[in-house]
């Protein structure tokens, strides 16, 4: 399920070569985020998951602040590295500077990734919440009920409660379906894309920095005594062609992850409902009062052959804009 992001786009890590005097025009990213009171009066089933997606967010927004922060500390090593006039440590260090600006990169890239998981769960959060109201009014129902029965227990009324009762239990049965079908199946999809892309992260910045590694072996930090004078560095070159190591690595670099399988391909109809015949399961039949066995079990099936062909509740293509909303 899990396809390789892009590469860094124009990646030119040995052509870049340096940091130095560069004016940064990436800007100031920012995170969109809209603070409302969305939140407030949502249904109870769709909370927790509502909950770990705000967080999802929080957690992203510091992945690419992180990465911000750290190209900037590149940015400022080789600066820094430059103000010493030692020519080697100068060389050295900016060059070090252009694999560290790549390392930060890939938190970007990284936080970007996670956004994608992160939208495949909200699929999961817009189905929970359409789940609950076909919750909530079977158990009005079963409350009216138990009033009336308290209350007046030879009303007429029972009798038709009784029946939109079969008719809620029926419905209910099918959104627990289809919840169930696309908990299951988003589920995989988010943490397939979440973990490739841990995965993702840490094997390109190994590669920066095996890479960054040769750099810094290239600095000669022999004691001298006072009065001697150092070796001439001559290590720009090799320096130079451990930027275009790093490049074709990058480059060269696939996916070589566990495969995250899935068994609703082609199986899960547009209703979140199976497309083909399943193992026989047993189903325990809503408890209902007043209809006799047969009356329930007839009334129970044309409901749910109703309700299967009727059921309106988000699935992948419907959830893509509500997902959205976060």
């Amino acid at each position: 399920m899990y396809a390789a992001s892009s590469l860094l786009p124009a990646m030119n890590i040995g052509r870049k070569g340096s940091l130095r005097h560069k004016q940064n025009d990436s800007g100031n990213k920012h995170r969109f985020a809209m603070s409302s009171l969305r939140g407030v009066g949502q249904p109870e089933l769709s909370k927790k998951l509502r909950t770990l997606i705000k967080t999802q967010n929080h957690a992203i927004g510091a992945f690419e602040q992180a990465g911000k922060e750290s190209q900037s500390i590149a940015s400022q090593l080789s600066e820094w590295g430059e103000s010493t006039e030692d020519e080697a440590l100068s060389d050295v260090s900016d060059k070090l500077g252009v694999l560290l600006a790549e390392i930060a990169e890939q938190e970007d890239l990284y936080a970007q990734n996670l956004e994608d998981s992160r939208g495949v769960l909200k699929q999961i959060r817009n189905t929970e919440a359409s789940v609950q109201p076909t919750r909530t009014q079977k158990q009005k129902i079963q409350d009216e009920i138990q009033k009336l029965k308290y209350k007046e227990p030879e009303s007429t009324k029972l009798v038709t409660l009784e029946q939109e009762l079969v008719r809620a239990e029926a419905q209910s049965l099918v959104a627990d379906a289809q919840l169930t079908n696309i908990t299951r199946q988003k589920f995989k999809e988010a943490y397939d894309l979440h973990t490739a892309a841990v995965i993702e992260r840490a094997e390109k910045q190994i590669l920066l920095a095996q890479q960054a590694r040769r750099l810094i072996n290239l600095l000669d930090d022999t004691p001298t005594v006072p009065g001697e004078e150092r070796p001439a560095y001559a290590h720009a070159e090799e320096g130079r062609d451990i930027l275009n190591d790093a490049e074709a690595a990058l480059r060269g670099w696939s996916p070589s992850v566990e495969p995250v399988h899935s068994a609703s391909a082609g199986k899960l109809g547009s209703n979140a409902m199976a497309t083909q015949s399943l193992p026989d399961r047993t189903t325990t039949a809503p408890q209902t009062e007043g209809l006799s066995d047969a009356q329930r079990v007839e009334a129970l099936e044309r409901a749910q052959e109703e309700t299967t062909t009727t059921a309106d509740v988000p699935t992948p293509a419907k959830t893509e804009n509500a997902a959205l909303a976060s």
